[in-house]
């Protein structure tokens, strides 16, 4: 079902609303990262954890979780469609919302973290299946640009809003609000979302099914290769998430301008993922995302160069890593449209393993990168630069050492 107009989008849904809810989909796991990064010191404290670092484990479970997950989700909406998954999904991390609430200790909270990520997992692989299900080649990357734009506008307002919360209450209240916003998107897919997967595209949920469907997946060269640049990029980004909080606060001491300094980063990466979607028709996802990818190596090797050499003065900071980060939204929605693009016969099990290698592979690396954290930004700087340097050469392993050729019209 690949539409072939610019107004075309899910049945009962305009262009404009689509792209809201599938962005709104896309959030959730934004929302349950950002929104408690200012909360992080005060979990800690609250629950008897001594070491700084153990407290990026609040994360860190959510996102094995959720990459665990999505094995499961997408072969399981491939059969069943996209619509009872993905609620089932907002339930489990909703309810999970709920009981964080009344957690007695760290080890519990992350235990239920874990669950909450695998209900999420729904939201990641079912959201980009259903673009997959709709729109194809250069008009999905349009469209995943859209979405991301609309998706990074969550941590320019989570932080500020986890902040705003705990200076009138306290951590507990900011699962309440997570909790809210799920049941909310939840009713709306209830009442909004139709059926978008094809009845002939529809797969066996039997283990030879799912595993031939994996097979497709990690035997195309251009999706796993993609898949696994995209992966070791995201690494990066869930490094800073981390420890943010830490550099932000503990290296620059930001204080209560920390949520506006996160925000202004955010804000980077949702501009370039506007400017994405009006140039990728006319550019193609090869040439702007290749490009984009050595700009956040260059970027990266000017930031680690400075960082070893001395404390990087904060103006220097913002400029490197926004540089990065702006990149970085030219990077993600092209590399995974054209991770989907040859997939779209098993787009429920594609997104799965394009999702569970990503949030996995950028979980370990990110937890990798923020566990060094030694009182400086220099191991973020240097974890910057190794993963854009990894990321560039498994694109050039997918395009067989050529950047920038398109390989038909639609790339």
């Amino acid at each position: 079902m690949t539409s072939t107009t610019d107004e075309a989008a899910a049945p009962g849904l305009s262009k404009f609303q689509f792209i809201a809810l599938m962005a709104m989909l896309m959030a959730v796991n934004a929302v349950s990262i950002d929104i408690m990064l200012p909360g992080l010191q005060q979990i800690g404290a609250s629950l008897g954890v001594t070491d700084e670092n153990h407290r990026q484990y609040v994360i860190t479970a959510y996102l094995i979780g959720m990459g665990v997950a999505q094995l499961f989700f997408g072969p399981l909406s491939d059969r069943f469609g996209r619509k009872a998954p993905l609620l089932a999904g907002l339930g489990i991390y909703g309810v999970c919302a709920v009981a964080i609430t009344i957690v007695p200790t760290f080890s519990a909270l992350l235990a239920l973290r874990f669950v909450q990520g695998i209900g999420a997992a729904a939201t990641r692989v079912i959201t980009v299946s259903i673009v997959r299900d709709v729109y194809g080649g250069r008009r999905m990357a349009e469209v995943m640009s859209l979405i991301m734009m609309v998706f990074m506008i969550v941590p320019v307002i989570a932080p500020s809003v986890g902040q705003l919360i705990m200076i009138f209450a306290e951590w507990h209240m900011i699962f309440v609000v997570i909790a809210l916003f799920a049941f909310t998107i939840a009713t709306l897919v209830v009442f909004r979302l139709q059926e978008t997967l094809n009845p002939d595209h529809r797969r066996a949920f039997t283990p030879s099914v799912i595993l031939s469907g994996f097979k497709i997946v990690l035997t195309n060269r251009l999706s796993l290769f993609y898949t696994l640049a995209t992966s070791v990029i995201l690494g990066a980004l869930f490094g800073f998430i981390n420890s943010a909080q830490q550099i932000l606060v503990g290296v620059y001491g930001l204080g209560l301008w920390f949520p506006v300094v996160f925000a202004a980063f955010a804000g980077m990466m949702a501009v370039a993922s506007f400017t994405n979607s009006q140039l990728v028709r006319r550019f193609g996802m090869r040439a702007l995302s290749h490009a984009a990818l050595l700009g956040f190596m260059l970027a990266s090797f000017l930031w680690m160069t400075v960082s070893i050499y001395g404390p990087v003065p904060f103006p220097l900071f913002v400029v490197l890593y926004g540089a990065a980060m702006f990149q970085f939204g030219l990077i993600a929605s092209n590399f995974n449209a054209m991770a989907m693009e040859p997939l779209g016969h098993v787009a429920g099990t594609a997104s799965s393993v394009l999702g569970f290698t990503q949030t996995i592979g950028g979980g370990v690396i990110g937890a990798f990168i923020g566990q060094a954290f030694d009182g400086t930004a220099t191991p973020l700087a240097i974890g910057y630069f190794t993963v854009a340097a990894i990321g560039v050469v498994f694109v050039l392993i997918a395009e067989r050492g050529k950047l920038f050729k398109a390989h038909n019209p639609a790339g």
